[in-house]
């Protein structure tokens, strides 16, 4: 009886270390929505980039340990959408749309809810996805977008109310690219503990390098890319494009091979 009540009492346990890693992603994602409150907007910009670091941890610490649990992957989603889904959104309002009324929030809130209906597709395509692309942008990304603009405007002392329609324009383009159907590469068929040359550490070396000069800039700009990837992806690799293959589902995912890794019980890293 007494191991009985013991083997419970451990099951209902959560493990410490991947967990800290979502709970720093969520406070990252938390302070980013204080401080454009605050109008401190390249500091909230930076903060979603934090998050992104601690959601691509948390998840490969997780399998690295074997303490993958199914309260660590909903956990992780609930983050991710905080901090990946409400601080962009609200980053982008405080920054450009508010001037802009009910089209502002009404950009931020279809960012916001693309995220969501994202996060939400991401977990109903546990074990039938194609790992090697995402079925529309992933949220992180999208996220790195409206962060990395407004940190870029911000070093160059560009007021977003001067282009709070560019502005609402790309906000609402990325919510609704996160509901596509357009493939992007996910980049984990990568075997990340496997063998490299020497010269494969020059080139990562060489990146941390080139960011490090102007990481508002190469940041940006390598997510716009990655962002733009997906329709030129899809649009190089069907036959015929239809709406099928931008929005909705249906068979042609199999066509195409689209989707995402399976979050399996693991803390993910979205990587939805």
């Amino acid at each position: 009886m007494q191991n009985s009540s013991n083997q419970t009492v451990k099951n209902k346990g959560i493990y410490l270390l991947p967990n800290l890693f979502t709970t720093a992603g969520l406070f990252s994602g938390f302070y980013a929505v204080i401080a454009s409150m605050n109008a401190n907007f390249e500091a909230a910009a930076i903060a979603i980039f934090v998050a992104m670091i601690c959601d691509g941890l948390d998840g490969r610490v997780a399998r690295l340990t074997n303490t993958q649990s199914d309260f660590g992957a909903e956990y992780d989603s609930m983050a991710d959408m905080v901090s990946f889904g409400m601080a962009p959104a609200l980053l982008a309002y405080n920054w450009a749309l508010a001037d802009l009324g009910k089209v502002g929030w009404l950009a931020a809130f279809i960012y916001c809810a693309g995220a969501a209906l994202r996060l939400a597709r991401f977990n109903t395509q546990v074990g039938v996805a194609d790992k090697r692309y995402f079925q529309g942008l992933a949220s992180p990304a999208a996220a790195a977008v409206i962060a990395g603009s407004i940190w870029l405007g911000n070093q160059y002392n560009l007021d977003g109310k001067n282009i709070s329609w560019i502005a609402g324009l790309i906000t609402a383009t990325t919510g609704l690219l996160m509901v596509s159907n357009f493939r992007y590469h996910s980049f984990k068929e990568i075997d990340w503990r496997g063998k490299v040359n020497f010269i494969a550490i020059l080139f990562v070396v060489g990146v941390f390098v080139v960011v490090s000069v102007q990481p508002a800039l190469i940041l940006c700009i390598g997510f716009y890319l990655y962002a733009i990837s997906g329709p030129v992806i899809t649009i190089r690799t069907v036959r015929k494009l239809k709406v099928a293959h931008i929005v909705g589902d249906g068979d042609h995912e199999k066509e195409q091979g689209t989707g995402e890794d399976t979050k399996s019980s693991t803390n993910s890293t979205d990587n939805p």
